[in-house]
Formats: structure tokens, sequence, C-alpha cells
């Protein structure tokens, strides 16, 4: 009988070897779980794979991308955030997408520089694993219906304005970004499982793709943990110092980079 893990394991390696076979690829990579594992499959299937982490000096995400890399005997590009190219790195933004989220602007500049950046004209990273496993910590202590709600919520906001925001972003940069947590295949073995199968327990998150990362033969990427992007790759740091010497709130700053650009 095929267990729970195995059916998502086996969608999931299905998905990326059909997305990224015998190609070059670019991994947004954080050394988290989700990324972790999409970078794993990918260096089984690709032609030839690129790491690319973003952050701000010894941040926990270019610490936790060096230690993965090692582990799986690569290494990582580290595209560096810093006071100097952060403001740009926002109004550039801003001017692609439109977008004038100080929240969105936040957790999409990773994916944002690495779409930058990279060498590579096709790129794959972790997106979506967090809505489809339930990963957030709000969902802690959530009962069934109340999950599934915000849940469906969660990936309506994903597969609405934040996918056209990385569309836009992509297309800015002639890059084409593939999602393997949101592919078909994966997403109905997911959900063919029922809400039970990816209920957080006992204060643990993802525990079904932790587990699944062992099926697949990493279990060194089933315990690495991850922080939001825009705190794990340093990137509020940055803006912290930035506003603080400016004597603006972030709102404030993003206000004035999109007034510049005739943005609301």
């Amino acid at each position: 009988m095929v267990s729970e893990v195995q059916v998502i394991s086996e969608a999931l390696r299905s998905a990326v070897r059909r997305l990224t076979e015998g190609k070059d690829m670019a991994v947004a990579f954080s050394g988290g779980l989700d990324s972790g594992i999409v970078a794993a499959l990918t260096m089984e299937y690709a032609r030839s794979v690129s790491l690319y982490t973003v952050g701000y000096g010894e941040s926990y995400d270019v610490r936790m991308a060096r230690e993965m890399a090692s582990d799986l005997r690569t290494e990582t590009n580290i595209i560096p955030l810093t006071e100097d190219n952060m403001v740009g790195i926002l109004d550039e933004m801003i001017s692609v997408t439109g977008t004038s989220s100080p929240l969105t602007l936040a957790f999409e500049t990773p994916p944002f520089m690495v779409c930058r950046y990279s060498i590579e004209n096709i790129l794959i990273g972790g997106q979506g694993a967090d809505e489809l496993f339930a990963g957030y910590s709000k969902y802690l202590g959530l009962g069934k219906e109340e999950l599934q709600k915000m849940r469906a919520g969660d990936i309506a906001k994903l597969t609405g304005p934040t996918l056209d925001h990385e569309r836009k972003v992509a297309d800015h940069f002639g890059k084409t970004v593939l999602y393997p947590f949101l592919d078909e295949e994966v997403v109905n073995a997911v959900n063919s499982l029922g809400i039970d199968a990816i209920m957080p327990r006992d204060g643990r998150r993802k525990g079904i793709l932790k587990d699944v990362a062992e099926e697949l033969g990493y279990p060194f990427i089933a315990d690495k943990e991850k922080k939001a992007a825009q705190y794990g790759s340093g990137m509020m740091d940055v803006i912290r110092s930035i506003c603080k010497k400016r004597n603006i709130r972030y709102s404030e700053l993003v206000e004035e980079l999109c007034m510049k650009r005739g943005i609301q």
C-alpha cells in the first residue's frame, strides 16, 4: 500500500523531472526545507544547476544556504543585499511591477534579485509550499474548518497578486519561473489526502513535507527551518538601518518611491 508520504514524493519528483530535465536551471535557494527539496531534485534531472542565495552579510539564509549547498556537494552563488543597493532594488521592482505594497515588496525582494542577476533563463524555487502544506506559523492551533478557509485565502492571494507580480518581473528580465509546488500533479496529490494530512501538529509545521525529504533520500533537508524571506535574507535589517538614517518608516520610503514613479 502506498503511503501518504510516497504519494507526495512521487508527484513532486515527477513534476520536477518534467519541468527541469535536460535544462540549464537557476534555483532560488534559501537553504530551507522548500527550496532544499527543489534544489536536490533539480540537480538529479537538469543538465546544469546554479544555486542563488540573496542575503545581507552573514544573514540566516546565507549561512543556511552555504551549509545545505555543502551537504548537496555544491556551492551557492551569494547575491548581496546592502544599504547601497537596497533602495535601488526597491525602486526598480516598483517600476517593473507597479507593486506598492510594502509587505509584498519585502518578501519579493529575494526572488526579484535572483531573477535579475541569475545567468540562466529558467528559474525554479520553493514558492507555494507554505500555502500548500499549511506551513505558516499563523496556522498553528487552528481547527480544520478555519485552517481550510485561511489556507484557501492564502492560495488565492498567491496565485493572484503574488504570481502576477512575479510574472511581470520574469517578463522584464526575459526569464521563465517554474513552480513545482504549484504543479497540478502535486496540488492534486496533496489535496487528495485531505486536510488531516497537512494539519500542523504539536507545533510541527509541514511535517509531511519533512517526511517527504526523508523519503526522497535527503534527511539533512528535513531538519532545516526557514524564516520568512524578508527576515531570513536580512532585508528588513537593511531597511531598518536605511529608514533610521532617513528618519522615516519603511512604508513612507515605499510611498516616496511609488510617488516618484507615479504609482499609487
